[in-house]
């Protein structure tokens, strides 16, 4: 849960204060985090 948080704090961060591009590889790494999520909490 902790990675999720980070990443949907750092990646806004890093688009508009440092300027960098978003990426397919963003989209690649919230869908791994949302699936290791989904598979944490399900029980």
């Amino acid at each position: 849960m902790q990675e999720a948080i980070t990443l949907s704090v750092f990646v806004p961060f890093a688009m508009f204060h440092m300027d960098q591009p978003f990426k397919l590889d963003d989209v690649w790494a919230a869908l791994c985090l949302v699936g290791a999520v989904y598979f944490i909490f399900r029980s």
